[in-house]
């Protein structure tokens, strides 16, 4: 390849130096000077023609990663896999980006003067952008958390290829994408395991609702429990559950504390009686989309007698 290479420089050396400048003068008329000028690129240009086989850029839109996904953002990231067949390097003047979901624009931006592709090579330029999902809601009545939108992206990339010009790449690809939406977390009831003053322990039934059209893997769950206005503990917890989109799901998660910090508030709880209780947490999830930080917060009155009747003496 380079051998091929040295020789096409030292043709189009010997080609160039077959072009000659004619000094006009400077009283001959302007459009001569003008008409000389010209008439020198064009010769270059018929020269540097005449030894290399010139031929337009190939690209593809290669990927569409999605790396961070959230209740708030999407941030995306656009492959796009250019190979240049020509000997030297092309510049690659602009990338003009567009996402649209059933005509309705998303994001849409130009990147400028992004980069240089070399010569017989094939280089992988990246679009990053962000999709605010309260921007997208707020903006088009028709579009909820929980949704799965399709979305069609179009690149346009602008190259300047010598001989040929400035020329004009189309690109598109079609997915989906989601906007997802934080679960309704439930606190049912509580089985009391072991009752003692110094530490208790029990265990919370909790009902979790997907708010989502697409199903999702729990993976974990962290969460911070307050009943009567104290907190009875916070824990992580490794849990393995799948739930269907738009779909329900129970959850068993075991906790120790101390009753002596409640007052009387617990025994108002252990007697079934109403009592009012905040969680607040997250949950680690797979998706058809990749993994995501679902968080959650709820805020409710029940009573959470356990299956088992319980006596206090």
């Amino acid at each position: 390849m380079a051998d091929n290479e040295d020789k096409e420089v030292v043709a189009l050396e010997q080609n160039v130096g077959k072009v000659t400048i004619e000094d006009r003068g400077s009283n001959k008329p302007e459009k001569e000077e003008e008409g000389g000028v010209m008439g020198f690129i064009k010769d270059v240009g018929e020269a540097i023609g005449g030894i290399f086989s010139w031929g337009k850029p190939d690209a593809d839109i290669s990927g569409f990663n999605i790396p961070v996904l959230n209740t708030k953002r999407a941030e995306i990231i656009i492959d796009v896999l250019i190979t240049n067949p020509n000997p030297i390097p092309i510049p690659l003047v602009d990338m003009i980006y567009d996402i649209s979901s059933d005509g309705r624009k998303l994001c849409a931006g130009t990147i400028p003067d992004a980069g240089t592709i070399h010569a017989h090579g094939k280089e992988t330029v990246k679009i990053p952008l962000t999709l605010i999902y309260k921007d997208i809601v707020d903006t088009f009545d028709d579009i909820e958390p929980g949704q799965v939108l399709p979305y069609l992206a179009t690149v346009t990339l602008l190259i300047d290829v010598p001989v040929i010009g400035r020329i004009t790449i189309p690109l598109e690809k079609k997915g989906e994408i989601p906007i997802p939406h934080k679960p309704d977390v439930d606190l049912d009831k509580i089985d009391w395991d072991h009752l003692s003053l110094e530490e208790t322990s029990a265990t919370l039934h909790l009902t979790l609702k997907n708010m989502n059209k697409f199903d999702i893997g729990i993976n974990s769950f962290q969460y911070d429990l307050q009943i009567a206005d104290v907190s009875i503990g916070q824990a992580s917890l490794k849990e393995s559950t799948e739930v269907k989109g738009e779909g329900v799901g129970s959850l068993q998660v075991p906790i120790t504390f101390r009753p002596k910090d409640f007052g009387g508030a617990l025994w108002d709880i252990m007697r079934g009686r109403g009592t009012g209780y905040t969680m607040v947490g997250a949950i680690e999830v797979d998706t058809p989309f990749g993994p995501m930080h679902l968080p959650f917060s709820k805020t409710s009155e029940t009573t959470l007698k356990g299956k088992d009747e319980v006596s206090y003496h």
